[in-house]
This record gives structure tokens, sequence and C-alpha cells, in this order.
């Protein structure tokens, strides 16, 4: 028990910097021409705090589940967990404060944004969900195995920011666009169901190139 409320701390955390860095993304879009491209560039600075504070993210772990033994499973469905109550946590905070509220605040561009998931198809949602985490699990890899500093920081923000301009889905910065933007309250079995099927696209998209890697390693072998 004591292990998993560790882990559940630890993806509090990091829903928390997902959130930081959607909080920016959110301020710039929009704001200027240009603006959606320096904010893609800005919100890497939830997955840097992520990864260099050791925080637990789905979208990063889910990538090594065919690594780890059946028990894995119980640990992403709290790290799950976390990244939604820190999401959460920070977007209700923000809706008490001055960025939201009136006309451009970033609680009405949430809004923009979580109306389009709410009205796009599932198998949209679900493939888009695997396209992020194809950016994703790049990114978290080379960060851990890239043999320089330069390298290792250049495949998060090139990771992180082509995921956003793609327009792909994210399920935990979903669950903070969903929080801040006040619509996950207003229908929360709908928004619950598409950020469980984005959560699907993401599983799957992060494990893909991964047992894609290992089948032709399989197959060279032989």
């Amino acid at each position: 028990m004591k292990k998993y409320a560790g882990i559940f701390v630890k993806g509090i955390l990091a829903g928390f910097c997902i959130g930081l860095g959607g909080t920016v993304f959110l301020r710039l879009k929009d704001a200027f021409t240009g603006g959606n491209v320096v904010g893609a560039l800005l919100f890497t600075v939830g997955l840097f705090l992520v990864c260099t504070r050791g925080y637990s993210l789905f979208t990063g772990k889910v990538c090594y589940l065919f690594d780890n033994p059946p028990s894995y499973l119980l640990q992403l469905a709290v790290i799950w967990l976390g990244n939604f109550a820190g999401t959460f946590f920070l977007g209700y905070v923000e809706r008490a404060t001055g960025i939201c509220g009136g006309e451009g605040g970033i609680d009405a561009v949430a809004a923009a944004l979580v109306e389009s998931k709410l009205s796009a198809g599932y198998l949209s949602l679900f493939l888009l969900g695997c396209l992020c985490n194809v950016f994703i699990f790049i990114a978290v890899d080379r960060f851990q195995k890239a043999p320089s500093a330069a390298e290792r920081y250049l495949a998060l923000f090139l990771g992180v920011s082509i995921f956003i301009l793609c327009g792909t889905e994210h399920c935990v910065a979903d669950m903070y666009y969903w929080a801040v933007s006040g619509l996950f309250a207003a229908r929360p079995a709908q928004s619950l169901l598409r950020l469980l099927i984005i959560t699907a696209g993401n599983a799957v998209g992060g494990v893909f190139l991964p047992l894609m890697e290992r089948l032709y390693r399989r197959l060279e072998a032989r």
C-alpha cells in the first residue's frame, strides 16, 4: 500500500506539471501570430519537469508496459488516477484566479478545445491518441538513452511541441483542459468516456514502436 501511495503522489505531481505546461499554452494560444507555435514549445516545461524530477506520467510509463510484469498494470492505473487528480487540482485552483473568467480567459480557450473533443468521433480520438504517444515514446525514450544532454533535451522539445502542433490527443493534457474549462463537471459521463478512449489510444501508440522494434530485432536474429 505504501508503494502505491508513493506512485499516486508522483502521479499527482506529474499531472500538476503537465497542467502548468497547458496553462502557458492556453495563455499564448491565438494571442498573437505564431502564439500556437510558441505555446507548443513552452508546453514542454511540463514533460521537462516530469522527466528531470522523476515524477510518474501515464503517457510515458505506458510505453514500457511489455517490459514489466502484469502487476505493472495496477501501477499504470494508480498513475492515471494521480495524473487526473493533479490536473484537476491545478485546473480548479486556476478557475478561482484572474486568468479565468471573461473574454480571453484561459477557461474560455480551454472550453473551445474541449468542445471540439466532445464533438469528435470516438475513432478519431483513439487514433489521435495513438499518434500522440508515438511522439511521446520518442521523446521519453531518447531522454533516457541519448548519450548527450543536448540530444536528450532536444528530444523532449521536439516530441512534445510536434504532438501539440499536429493536433493529436494526450490524455493528461486533456484532463487539464477539461478541468480548467469547467466542462467536465457539466458533462461528466461523456467527458470521462472520451478521456478513456484517448487513454486507450495513448497506450496503443506508446507500445507500437517498442513492439515493432522488438519484432525486427527477432527477425534480424534469425
